[in-house]
């Protein structure tokens, strides 16, 4: 099937043809005519099978112009990479149509974002954090929104954004239409799309656990922290075809870590994204890592979901992440658009059970490789490898006390108190040591 034998318009066939593509991908061809209908929807899509142009395709096929200045199609995603790159595929794809989008997210200044929102705006594409407070402000209306996308539903309810999607979801008409697009589907997924959807058309590309075709993956069994770094820059070195490598880490703290350790060896030629990093310094880093200047990208899973980067030759998972789907996320960024990919996995002896756990999703054994006899196996561990030395909390009970008195002391003599009624002869002798009688009384 070509994107010539859907449904669509020319604008769209033209932006299409002009971008290069040719052929749906399974969830854009399975998802269009359901979408055209107007029913709910919940796709079910790994990483990297084309879930945006999924539900854009339809959107903008169905897109009329509007005189009024509030958005009719509201796009919901997890972090400010992913808004930037729904945006861009907008524009793409509507390059021969007149319709304005805009996105905002959180991190930077909410004044010129109210501002914006106040302008004529057909598409609106947000984090929902930044969306509810914007909405809140009263800057926005999205009393006209007539369908609600909600990409990467999974990882924003990961990040703790429920809330904000529930208080969201009840400011919108109850009349609209409703898609939803996750790798996985977790049981607060299914509690949102029970609550929240009118029995929705599941729409599965690939099973959740299927490994994707066009990659070849390889795990090593590496002791510790410092022989990963040792065996990943003897890889680096030795494979001159890792041109656009792409290496996870799971927490932003091992993130830095390893990047202070690679920047050694390579200066220059690594970048690394997280959270706590500023939003220029990610886009500006991606952009490096897209355009070249950046051989290697260290990233975090939050931050992953929202890169869109072509020709990614080889994904590094420098640990091996507690949750299956993860991995499947993460292998996922390489391998696109019928190009093969390929994805190294380090596992220690305290990662083996996340390892099974994947094994066990995907129900395939991932090869194992040999280390390399010239490899330095570092006798050097990090905090978190130190044995822990657990010390027993043993309690001495406390002797018995016998043969004590009452838990308080008798006061001084002096400072007894007592009632009794002093009288002026007594007063006197205290006062001139001899009784002093009152004198007689004048004529």
């Amino acid at each position: 099937m070509t994107f010539g034998d859907l449904n669509l318009n020319t604008p769209l066939l033209n932006a299409l043809d002009e971008l290069g593509y040719k052929r749906p991908t399974t969830i854009q061809q399975r998802a269009f005519s359901v979408i055209m209908s107007g029913q709910d929807v919940c796709g079910i899509a790994q990483t990297g099978t084309g879930k945006t142009f999924a539900y854009l395709l339809p959107t903008l096929r169905q897109f009329k112009f509007s005189k009024e200045k509030y958005p009719t199609v509201l796009i919901i995603v997890p972090t400010r990479e992913l808004v930037v790159q729904v945006v861009e595929a907008v524009k793409k794809l509507t390059t021969y149509m007149n319709v304005s989008v805009l996105g905002i997210y959180g991190g930077v200044n909410m004044n010129p974002q109210m501002e914006a929102v106040q302008d004529k705006l057909d598409i609106l594409v947000a984090t929902p954090g930044r969306l509810y407070d914007v909405i809140l402000s009263g800057a926005l209306k999205v009393k006209l929104v007539k369908r609600l996308i909600i990409d990467e539903v999974d990882e924003m309810l990961n990040l703790g954004f429920r809330t904000q999607l529930r208080n969201i979801m009840d400011l919108l008409p109850q009349k609209r239409q409703n898609l939803m697009f996750s790798a996985t589907i977790t049981e607060d997924v299914e509690k949102m799309i029970e609550t929240h959807f009118d029995n929705p058309v599941r729409i599965e590309a690939a099973p959740t656990g299927t490994p994707l075709e066009n990659i070849d993956q390889i795990v090593y069994r590496v002791p510790n922290f410092y022989t990963k770094v040792n065996l990943l820059e003897m890889l680096i070195t030795d494979d001159k075809s890792m041109t656009k490598t792409l290496i996870f880490a799971a927490t932003k703290q091992l993130a830095d870590d390893l990047h202070e350790q690679l920047e050694k060896e390579f200066p220059g030629q690594v970048g690394i994204i997280h959270s706590n990093k500023e939003q220029n310094h990610r886009f500006n880093t991606v952009r490096k890592f897209q355009q070249g200047e950046y051989r290697f990208l260290i990233a975090t899973d939050i931050i992953a979901r929202g890169l869109d980067i072509a020709e990614v030759t080889h994904v590094i998972n420098f640990d091996t992440p507690e949750v299956p789907e993860s991995y499947i996320h993460r292998i996922g960024r390489t391998g696109r658009a019928d190009k093969k990919g390929i994805s190294i996995l380090f596992t220690k002896d305290a990662e083996v059970e996340n390892l099974t756990r994947i094994e066990a999703l995907m129900n395939y054994s991932i090869p194992e490789a040999p280390l390399p006899e010239d490899l330095t196996i570092s006798e050097v561990l990090t905090e978190d490898e130190k044995p822990k030395v657990h010390m027993r909390n043993t309690l001495v009970k406390a002797p018995k006390r016998e043969d004590v008195g009452p838990a308080f002391h008798q006061k001084l003599a002096k400072n007894m108190k007592t009632n009794k009624k002093v009288t002026h002869k007594e007063k006197m002798m205290l006062k001139y040591g001899k009784p002093k009688k009152r004198g007689a009384k004048k004529k």
